[in-house]
């Protein structure tokens, strides 16, 4: 876990430059896979960072993500809404950090603001043969 924590602010420390790798946005939030390593240690696995960003009022449609992903978020900018499965909507802002476990259900992610945009780093580790990490519900 102490990794995991570590890659994270490594992470945080990068995004000011240009480490975009891959964007995929979708509706209200521009998605983009910051980081994407296969673990050395854990055949199989990979480490991908996602950098989500929102504009005032933006939100992500209700997902899950593919049954062998862990994912550990920290808020890096303004405040994030979020409901994971029955849980109830809570609100974190920067600095502030939450997890997700395989086959979890995010009911809501959105920006808690109108007016100020917020962003925050998805942290996943999933299996490497995983193209698709986020299914939105139908």
């Amino acid at each position: 876990m102490f990794r995991t924590f570590m890659a994270a602010t490594a992470l945080t420390a990068v995004l000011g430059g240009a480490a975009v790798a891959h964007d995929t946005s979708a509706g209200d939030a521009k998605v983009t896979i910051v980081y994407d390593q296969k673990l050395p240690n854990v055949p199989g696995k990979s480490m991908k960072g996602v950098l989500v960003e929102y504009a005032p009022g933006g939100t992500s449609p209700a997902h899950t993500h593919p049954n062998s992903a862990f994912i550990y978020a920290t808020v890096l900018e303004g405040a994030i809404s979020s409901q994971v499965n029955s849980g109830p909507v809570t609100t974190y802002h920067a600095g502030e950090s939450f997890s997700e476990f395989p086959g979890d259900h995010h009911a809501v992610s959105e920006n808690a603001s109108k007016t100020e945009p917020a962003r925050l780093l998805a942290v996943f580790v999933v299996d490497t043969d995983e193209k698709n990490i986020t299914i939105d519900d139908k």
